[in-house]
């Protein structure tokens, strides 16, 4: 039996909106954060309007009434982004992820004013990496191609399963015909497009999750985003649970996955993303080394590293809420600025990088959190000590082991 890996997130989301381990571990001790350089930094935009909430989604997303009203978010979005600028002065921004909700919602113009106002405003990275999601039920060929000729070089696709009962019983707006019309048209639109799919849908069974994934793989896309449904709470599904596929059948699942892949050309370099030769989602892993994100739009979180501590934040969620309060200028739109307390840092660092295949190498553990490699020794010991984390002292990976049942090793430093 596998034990699934906390909660698994779509595409863009940072780490920081899953759900976590109670945060009450003293696994650092006491003491000042100081950063001798800082991370990259990375801005994640949030647009909370979809067609239709789904019941697994535990997401800021709202169902639209009437059109979405572009001008006063953009004009809240500019808000945001103005009053942040003080605190990533001087910084270069190295990609951007304008996730939802439903992004492809918005207005070709409207994403052009966006993706205009951010050149004008920040130091971004000429190369930078900068993805939109979208869902298949809301692509318009012609509105892609005004997006790709705004700046937008990825496009992110909801597809989640190619099974028309299985959207069904998902709660999409889409069916099979409109996902693969969608991925046609965003791979003309774009060189880079990954695929959203799901697994341990429904009824699903071992064959109908090999067709969902031999469909995908066939359009031959960069990389592929592949999720195990996950009963959140707050959510229609944890309200009213369906029949979803035991823990062994959903770990067979995986592991066919994990064989097609790599088969196919496909590295599995994180819990749950598979990329082609150098198509590794950028943002996403900058996120997993415990790099900085600036999160801006309704319910964004942000993490930000100074040389003296590390902030995260988050916007009020209320869509209204956040554009009325960011427009005033006075912070009100800010529903958390706190700083992160050292002995929070080591969870949350491993958090992060010990979902990436391969780690980070352990000198980034004191360049990311400003603590010594000491402060998490015992865990580390432990750690190794029990097969889960590689003996390595250069290196802060999982063993096959350890990334296999990924709870048991993070759990070793809450302790």
């Amino acid at each position: 039996m596998v034990r699934r890996v906390f909660s698994i997130v779509p595409e863009g989301k940072p780490a920081h909106d899953e759900p976590r381990l109670p945060p009450d571990s003293t696994a650092a001790g006491a003491g000042a954060t100081t950063l001798s350089s800082l991370p990259p930094l990375s801005l994640y935009v949030h647009v909370p309007w979809c067609v239709r909430k789904c019941p697994y989604c535990d997401f800021n997303s709202h169902e639209a009434k009437g059109t979405v009203p572009e001008e006063q978010y953009l004009a809240a979005l500019r808000a945001d982004l103005e009053q942040a600028l003080p605190l990533i002065w001087g910084r270069q921004v190295v990609s951007i992820f304008i996730g939802g909700g439903t992004p492809s919602l918005l207005s070709a113009s409207a994403v052009d004013q966006m993706l205009a106002m951010f050149r004008a405003y920040l130091n971004l990275w000429p190369q930078a990496e900068i993805t939109m999601e979208a869902n298949p039920g809301t692509v318009e060929a012609a509105r892609f191609k005004e997006y790709a000729s705004s700046g937008i070089n990825r496009i992110s696709l909801g597809i989640q399963s190619f099974n028309d009962s299985a959207l069904q019983a998902l709660g999409r707006i889409h069916d099979a015909r409109q996902a693969c019309a969608a991925i046609d048209i965003a791979q003309n639109a774009v060189q880079r497009v990954n695929l959203d799919i799901m697994f341990a849908l429904p009824r699903q069974t071992v064959d109908a999750c090999a067709q969902d994934l031999r469909q995908a793989m066939s359009f031959q896309t960069e990389h592929l985003s592949l999720y195990h449904l996950t009963l959140e709470p707050n959510t229609v599904f944890a309200k009213f649970p369906p029949p979803v596929p035991d823990d062994d059948t959903g770990a067979a699942m995986q592991e066919m996955i994990a064989e097609a892949t790599q088969e196919a050309g496909w590295e599995r370099y994180e819990v749950s993303a598979y990329a082609k030769p150098g198509a590794r989602c950028r943002h996403n892993v900058n996120y997993w080394e415990f790099g900085d994100y600036l999160g801006i739009g309704p319910g964004a979180h942000g993490k930000l590293s100074f040389h003296d501590r590390i902030v995260r934040q988050a916007r009020l969620k209320n869509p209204q809420a956040w554009m009325d309060k960011a427009v005033r200028m006075d912070g009100s739109h800010l529903a958390q600025n706190s700083q992160v307390m050292p002995d929070e840092l080591p969870f949350e660092f491993m958090l992060n990088a010990l979902r990436l295949k391969h780690g980070v190498p352990a000198s980034s553990f004191t360049e990311r959190t400003g603590l010594s490699l000491m402060a998490i020794m015992p865990a580390l010991d432990r750690a190794v000590a029990k097969g889960l984390l590689s003996p390595d002292p250069g290196r802060l990976q999982a063993t096959e082991h350890g990334w296999r049942f990924l709870n048991d090793l993070l759990s070793e430093f809450l302790d």
